[in-house]
This record gives C-alpha cells, sequence and structure tokens, in this order.
C-alpha cells in the first residue's frame, strides 16, 4: 500500500520542521513538501499532488481560513488544520469551510507536550486520508438556517431527552442537526470528542444558529428541555439525577476508548437512568467509542438512530453501532432530527418515569 501523500503549509520555520520530523517517521506517511506560504502552496498542490494538507490557521498575506474556502470550492481536498487556543473562532469555522479535523500547536519547549501532539496529528492524518470529502456550502454566521426545520412537538416533555455521540464531522453534522429541533425539543446531551479549550467557543457557536439555547455543560446543573448540553472538551459527561430532575454530570477519570470525553460514558449514563425516555444517535466519526453503549441503551428500550455511509465524513461510529444491533434507523443526516420528532409523536412525548 502506497503511503498517504501530505503537504504541510505553515508559515513558521520551527513549525514545519517539527511536523516534517514526526510525520516523516511514520512508515505509512511520507511528507512531500513543506509551503512557507498559501501563495506558493496552489502550485505545489498541483505538482506534488498530496492526499492530505496540514494547514496552519493564521499566515501572513493569504491566512488559512482564506485559502481552504478556495481551496474546498475548485479542488476539495482532506485539511487538517494546525491552530493555537487563541484561535478557537477561526478553527471552527475552518471545520464550517470544509477542514476535516484540527490540531493544537504543542508549546515547543514541551516533550510530553510535543510528543501529544505528534500522536494526535498523525492519527488525524490517516483519518484524514479516508474522509469522504465534499465542496462546503457556505455557513453563515448569524441566526439562520436554509434547513427544513423538524416539527414542533405538542408538547413539551422533561422525561425525554436526546443523546448524541460524534466524533470527526461531528461539528457539522451536530450543526445540521440541531439546527433543526424545534424550540420545545427534549434536552439534548452532546459528547463530540474536541480537545480541552475548544468546547465553550463551539457551544457558543451553535447557539447562535439554533433554536434551542446551546451550551458547555456544567456540573451538577439541571438539564432542561429546549436546551442543549457539550461535553467540556477534558471531561467526560453523564446523565444523573437529583430527585425527579436529570442532571449533567462531570467526570475528569482516566479516558475511555481512547477519548475524554468518551461516548460510552455518555450512552452507558443515559441507558442507567433514563432507560426508555433516552433517544440515542450516533454520528460520523472515527472508531467504535459509543457502539458498546448504545446496544446497552436498546437493551434498556432507548429509540436509536445511526447516521448513513453517504452522508458521514468518516464511518466509523456509525458503522460500529450499526454492526452490534445497536440501532432502530439508519437515516441520512438531514432527515434524523424529522425521524426523532416523529417517534416522540408516536410514542407520546409525555416519558415514562423511571
Amino acid at each position: 500500500m502506497n503511503p498517504i501523500k501530505v503537504l504541510i503549509i505553515d508559515d513558521s520555520a520551527l513549525m514545519r520542521q517539527v511536523l516534517t520530523e514526526i510525520i516523516g517517521r511514520q512508515p505509512d506517511l511520507r511528507v512531500v513538501g513543506a509551503a512557507p506560504d498559501a501563495l506558493v502552496a496552489p502550485e505545489m498542490i498541483r505538482s506534488l499532488n498530496p492526499d492530505v494538507l496540514t494547514l496552519d490557521v493564521v499566515m501572513p498575506q493569504v491566512d488559512g481560513l482564506e485559502f481552504l474556502e478556495r481551496l474546498m470550492q475548485v479542488r476539495p481536498m482532506p485539511v487538517v488544520m494546525v491552530s493555537s487556543l487563541t484561535e478557537k473562532d477561526a478553527t471552527l469555522r475552518a471545520l464550517e469551510l470544509g477542514a476535516v479535523d484540527f490540531v493544537s500547536k504543542p508549546g515547543t519547549d514541551s516533550a510530553p507536550g510535543i510528543k501529544s501532539f505528534g500522536m494526535e496529528i498523525v492519527d488525524k492524518i490517516r483519518t484524514a486520508a479516508l474522509a469522504k470529502i465534499r465542496r462546503a456550502e457556505r455557513v453563515p454566521q448569524v441566526r439562520h438556517t436554509s434547513l427544513k426545520p423538524a416539527a414542533p412537538m405538542k408538547r413539551a416533555s422533561s422525561e425525554r431527552l436526546i443523546v448524541i455521540g460524534s466524533s470527526t464531522g461531528g461539528t457539522e453534522a451536530l450543526r445540521v442537526l440541531l439546527t433543526q429541533l424545534p424550540p420545545n425539543s427534549p434536552a439534548v446531551l452532546v459528547t463530540q470528542h474536541m480537545p480541552p479549550g475548544f468546547t465553550r467557543s463551539f457551544a457558543e457557536r451553535l447557539n447562535g444558529l439554533c433554536r434551542i439555547a446551546v451550551k458547555e455543560a456544567q456540573q451538577n446543573e439541571r438539564i432542561l428541555s429546549g436546551h442543549a448540553y457539550i461535553a467540556p472538551g477534558d471531561h467526560h459527561l453523564k446523565l444523573g439525577r437529583s430527585g425527579a430532575n436529570y442532571v449533567a454530570l462531570l467526570d475528569d477519570g482516566p479516558p475511555v476508548n481512547r477519548h475524554r470525553p468518551s461516548v460510552d460514558v455518555l450512552f452507558r449514563s443515559a441507558a442507567r437512568h433514563a432507560g426508555p425516555n433516552a433517544l440515542g444517535v450516533m454520528l460520523t466519526g472515527m472508531g467504535k467509542d459509543g457502539a458498546l453503549a448504545m446496544l446497552e441503551m436498546r437493551e434498556a428500550g432507548a429509540f436509536n438512530v445511526a447516521q448513513d455511509e453517504a452522508s458521514c465524513v468518516v464511518f466509523g461510529m456509525p458503522k460500529e453501532a450499526i454492526a452490534v444491533g445497536a440501532t432502530h434507523e439508519v437515516l441520512p443526516l438531514e432527515e434524523i432530527a424529522g425521524c426523532l420528532m416523529k417517534h416522540l409523536s408516536l410514542a407520546g412525548a409525555g416519558g415514562i418515569r423511571v
């Protein structure tokens, strides 16, 4: 099998050197070039024909976002953004424009940080090489969506709730799904694989687009209908109970399936505390995090949906959930919200006391 060809685009000579050394040590990856800016990158793409780009978010003259937007219109291809913690909004915008994923730059004086960065970047390059890339639509940055909204529920329920797991490609999949939900939707809990420092900005960005309120989850807060709660990037999110109410619980314990937050942790808590009142959704992502816990949800009476292969960026997590028999429906992304609301209407929105 031929190695994955990688082109590095970064204005920092040090970062180009670090990336070249990290990627070059992998037998299945090969650095075919390193561009110092986005001006010379187009010609290098044409001549070197890379499989994956790593792209700095902020660069002089033509910055990473401007270059990415042009690239995804004329030659869509897998891109992994390389960003800093100070570039949250720009990084999230890059995902909207079609980047597959991102990694945060390490401190150059931290050997453990560089080692962790190295493991993360090579994993994400491998995943990006498998991703389905489409021309990105222009995504508004104000409260608006052209997607058909799901029909509102006749009455809200504090017993029903929706739990969602997602990874690679999930930020955009979540935008599509959550913007379709009606204001009186059941509460939504989300585990998206995302590093620390980005989930609050991600939640705020979604909040500006959705008809439900979206926020980063906080310890022990009450879970309310019409709200979505995003797992913080360095904590597992669990569903808990306080009397008759659902509450959010955060846990900084060890990674599960290599992830913190982990979909397994969220789904297992939903099986335990919500049972037949839960609706589970597995969206695009690499790996199998959440598959077995989603099966536990089904066995506890939950209704589960997986995103179909055609609409996934990476058909990993949904495929695994389907394979173990955890799902009732497999649907295109744009149809999932409507399916959930229809199921609630047919089943009765009131919920079952557990």
